[in-house]
């Protein structure tokens, strides 16, 4: 615990590279459409709870990891954004699954230190492009549903992007009291 704690306040946080290809506005609504390359996560997941419920737990779990919690004892660094993954019902509801994941830092790419926590797993993740929609202050399911729903309506129904899953996104350390930034992401269907 201690170690997540220093990480997080002391360590410093790197943030996932992306290629910007390009910044849209249509009506009103600003989103960015980014390319990011493939990469190593650290994963957790959840059946049967909220958003709420679970994700500030899975959240906390993989910052111990990274803080810590691995075979070496050793202290990653912080990455940024996390990732959660979400699926909507037909009503825009979220199911009652989530995927948690936070880039490995680049310089345990190769190798990823082992998890002491048998529920978090390390992914191949392969590169997307998506379009990713802003905002502030602190977000939990009900803002994050809105924020879709916002982003869903600006690309309407032509735009080629995964429909049975979405991304809240989080750059900001759990305890962070203002000048907080989050995003929806919409993974681009692949040509």
């Amino acid at each position: 615990m201690f170690g997540m704690i220093k990480n997080s306040l002391f360590g410093v946080t790197e943030e996932t590279e992306f290629k910007l290809l390009s910044t849209e506005t249509k009506d009103g609504v600003s989103y960015e459409v980014r390319r990011y390359d493939n990469a190593k996560y650290a994963v957790v997941s959840s059946e049967g709870r909220t958003f709420d419920q679970a994700s500030g737990e899975l959240v906390r779990k993989l910052l111990m990891y990274i803080g810590g919690s691995n075979e070496p004892g050793e202290a990653m660094g912080n990455t940024a954004p996390v990732l959660i993954t979400v699926f909507p019902r037909d009503d825009g509801a979220m199911m009652r699954r989530l995927i948690v994941a936070v880039r490995i830092p680049n310089r345990y790419q190769i190798c990823p230190p082992t998890p002491t926590d048998s529920t978090i797993r390390i992914e191949d993740r392969p590169g997307m492009t998506v379009y990713s929609l802003g905002f502030g202050g602190f977000a939990g399911e009900t803002e994050y549903r809105a924020e879709a729903l916002r982003l869903t309506r600006t690309l309407g129904e032509t735009a080629p992007y995964q429909r049975k899953q979405y991304f809240c996104v989080s750059y900001d350390p759990p305890l962070k009291p203002y000048g907080r930034r989050n995003e929806v992401w919409f993974v681009q269907e692949e040509p």
